[in-house]
């Protein structure tokens, strides 16, 4: 066991059991949260991925990929100076 595993079941042991309840419960609701942030990732990927599918376009070629890259940048360059002025 890891020091730090160790250290939570340390203090664990010293809990009364309904708050180990709420502990529990606790965890519950992390690993529920991030299995939810997981699925909601999947499904905007799969959204994503039948909208590019119904584009029906050949993929772009790394110079075009590069030249999309250099006109976003230019195009928050020039943002950021506007925003300056």
């Amino acid at each position: 066991m890891n020091t730090t595993a160790e250290v939570l079941y340390q203090k664990l042991k010293t809990l009364p059991p309904n708050e180990l309840v709420e502990i529990d419960n606790f965890l519950e609701f992390i690993k529920h949260r991030r299995h939810q942030t997981r699925q909601e990732a999947s499904e905007r990927l799969a959204q994503a991925m039948k909208k590019l599918d119904a584009l029906d376009s050949p993929p772009l070629s790394t110079q075009e990929i590069q030249a999309e890259i250099q006109s976003a940048r230019t195009e928050q360059r020039l943002a950021a100076n506007a925003h300056r002025s």
